[in-house]
């Protein structure tokens, strides 16, 4: 599930995703990095859904109104993955084109039902990036439950089912929010 549901807010509005980083948009970067890491991709967003049909995916949007946040693409992934037979989720970010060629195996060596990608911090650690998870489809709906109930923050309910953080020692997990993100990443990421 690749989550470009948001509203760009910081980015003065649209979709991020199409958002160029040197010869391709950043949607294009993140297909090509999780399409061989997967079974099958799929792409939350709202809105005009078909403005996505260049892109050649399946297209959910969020069951939950008002733009719910990522946790609400997480449940629209999970219920279209439900459909499909599928028993797991992957979940990345459309606004961060780099992240690890190997995620999805080292997610995937936890057993656990809800695992996140963290990155190390020198004051606090560890730093859970929860856009990037491997998520049991099966827990669909506790979290439908969850979000009706008002839940918004994604580590609010991953911590209350029992989260695990996967370390990525050098794993760049930098996403672009603002325009003066898109110029670092045009200095450091193409």
């Amino acid at each position: 599930m690749i989550l470009a549901g948001g509203q760009a807010n910081r980015m003065g509005g649209g979709d991020k995703g199409r958002l160029m980083l040197g010869s391709h948009s950043l949607i294009h970067r993140v297909i090509e990095r999780i399409t061989p890491q997967v079974d099958a991709v799929v792409l939350n967003a709202n809105g005009d859904l078909s403005r996505f049909d260049d892109l050649g995916l399946p297209v959910v949007a969020d069951s939950i109104p008002d733009y719910a946040g990522p946790l609400a693409g997480i449940l629209a992934g999970m219920d279209w993955a439900a459909e499909q037979g599928h028993e797991w989720l992957i979940s990345v970010a459309a606004d961060t084109p780099s992240f690890p060629l190997n995620m999805v195996e080292r997610l995937s060596a936890s057993g656990a039902p809800v695992v996140l990608a963290a990155t190390p911090d020198p004051e606090r650690g560890r730093i859970p990036q929860p856009t990037f998870g491997r998520w049991q489809v099966a827990l669909r709906h506790d979290l439908r439950a969850a979000l009706n109930d008002g839940v918004r923050k994604i580590r609010q309910w991953t911590l209350a089912k029992g989260e695990t953080l996967v370390m990525f020692e050098e794993a760049d997990f930098f996403n672009i929010n603002t325009p003066e993100d898109l110029a670092w990443a045009e200095q450091h990421l193409t």
